[in-house]
């Protein structure tokens, strides 16, 4: 989707633009980035602004990473929601920055991103992925209505990790 606005009381989710690059810096490094999504730390200004203009490349097309940020209503960007291929199946991933956890944010951001991506990649099921200990992830998934699928150990980012994989399905809340 090359062009996105969704409003929540709270919250706006929108298309990325080159501007952000030093907030997507910033809210790269805290330490819950670090210990869960390490592949998505950005240690300098330079390499943010590189993922920031590759991701706003793929913006549009129905086969690549599609992440968007999230503001509050007054333009902090507080993190972003996202959905990628996970093998063969779309994954919805997430992150508000450490300073704003805690608040509903992610739940509230999660729940207004489903359908609209859903319906744009024509999915009727999503995958929600998270480490055993991320357990502010798990409930922001069973908030958003995911039902716990896998518990164990599988890969995770290059490594065999203990993981929940949770399935939300359209036909479920219809």
């Amino acid at each position: 989707m090359e062009s996105l606005r969704i409003e929540t009381e709270r919250l706006v989710i929108t298309t990325f633009d080159k501007s952000m690059a030093e907030i997507v810096h910033m809210n790269s490094l805290d330490e819950d980035n670090r210990s869960f999504v390490p592949d998505e730390v950005f240690e300098t200004l330079d390499i943010a602004m590189e993922t920031i203009l590759y991701l706003m490349s793929c913006y549009g097309k129905k086969d690549s990473p599609l992440v968007y940020p999230v503001l509050l209503k007054n333009g902090d960007n507080i993190g972003y929601v996202q959905v990628v291929l996970y093998k063969t199946k779309w994954e919805v991933g997430y992150h508000v920055a450490k300073k704003y956890t805690g608040r509903g944010y992610g739940t509230e951001a999660l729940q207004a991103f489903l359908p609209v991506l859903m319906d744009y990649l024509a999915i009727k099921e999503i995958l929600g992925v998270c480490l055993k200990e991320n357990i502010a992830s798990q409930r922001v998934l069973e908030k958003c209505g995911f039902i716990l699928t896998f518990s164990g150990l599988d890969s995770y980012q290059g490594e065999d990790r203990e993981l929940h994989k949770y399935l939300y399905s359209k036909e479920g809340i219809e």
